[in-house]
């Protein structure tokens, strides 16, 4: 089969990801096999490649937010049937025994596997999952409009319950790529007011086109304190400005699974009077399962960048140099 794989991690423009020919994978017991038809294109796969997030294996295929038909179930699975659309998602496996798994916190499980990382993924025409872990898939979006909600939108989700905004509260979302502008809708649909910090001049029209109150530059101060702030860009001297623009009590919620080094923090401008930094740590399948029913009752908007499936290394490309305002979508045919 097609793939594209990570052979030596380095910067992109020196061509880490490389084409494959690869034997078809078959699914074991409980696993499903879905036929490719999209796959998102998440950060987290050019953080593989360029080797910010070392690699488990050699030759590993990125892509987490896989989207198909099953055509093929190994012994024993029952979940789905041959023909069911679902999504292929970044967790792939956990414990279930783990102190972590066991209080319900299976995003913190001592022995996770993640698509893309630990096994391979979506960038492929075939890929394989246990069953427990895979999506149904709302009806309310097609093929390349629901793939970007199986990562930058669960994720996207998670990081904005962890900045515990209050009912009717003030957002600041950092960065407006992929993930920001999927939960930036799901705030306003909440109710709340949101601030946009971001460079980028297209993405500040987008906010604004999407709802939201003001959109200014990368550390500018938003226009007024904020309840609560989630920093999606992947960029540390972002914190600081963030955790100054809070009121008392806010939080600011790290969205991404890499981050640049934050500057030093000054105790009594950023962080006294009860204001809380928190990370996010990967996404539970609860999360995954009540962003998708979130996403279909809005109905959400995903601002996509359509690639063929041999671009795949172009668009990891314009990804890492900016140049992909919303997500991209990798298409197998």
């Amino acid at each position: 089969m097609r793939a594209w794989a990570v052979d030596k991690p380095g910067p992109i423009d020196t061509g880490p990801l490389v084409r494959a020919d690869r034997p078809e994978p078959h699914p074991g017991p409980g696993e499903v096999r879905i036929r490719v038809s999209t796959c998102g294109i998440c950060r987290t796969d050019l953080h593989l490649a360029e080797g910010d997030l070392p690699p488990h294996r050699p030759g590993t295929v990125p892509g987490h937010q896989a989207v198909g038909i099953v055509d093929e179930l190994g012994p024993s699975a029952e979940r789905f049937k041959e023909g069911d659309r679902i999504g292929i998602a970044w967790l792939r496996h956990t414990d279930s025994t783990c102190r972590f798994c066991m209080r319900g916190d299976e995003n913190l499980c001592v022995d996770p596997r993640f698509t893309g990382w630990d096994a391979d993924g979506g960038y492929a025409d075939y890929a394989v999952v246990d069953e427990d872990y895979a999506y149904r898939l709302p009806d309310a979006f097609d093929d390349v409009h629901v793939a970007p909600l199986l990562c930058a939108g669960i994720i996207g989700f998670r990081a904005l319950r962890r900045a515990n905004l209050p009912p009717q509260g003030r957002l600041g979302i950092y960065g407006f790529g992929a993930s920001a502008h999927l939960a930036a809708q799901v705030a306003i649909f909440e109710g709340a007011t949101v601030h946009v910090m971001t460079r980028d001049e297209e993405a500040q029209h987008l906010a604004r086109d999407l709802g939201a109150v003001s959109a200014q530059g990368a550390a500018d101060p938003p226009p007024e304190p904020l309840d609560a702030a989630i920093l999606f860009a992947p960029v540390g001297t972002l914190v600081p400005p963030a955790l100054e623009a809070l009121d008392r009590g806010g939080t600011l919620s790290i969205a991404g699974i890499y981050l640049t080094d934050i500057p030093e923090l000054n105790y009594e401008r950023d962080l006294f009077d009860e204001r809380v930094l928190t990370s996010v740590t990967a996404n539970t399948r609860a999360d995954g399962e009540a962003f998708l029913d979130i996403a279909a009752r809005i109905p959400i908007q995903t601002m996509t960048r359509v690639y063929d499936f041999d671009d795949a290394d172009t668009a990891l490309a314009d990804l890492a140099h900016g140049r992909i305002t919303g997500v991209g979508v990798l298409r197998m045919q």
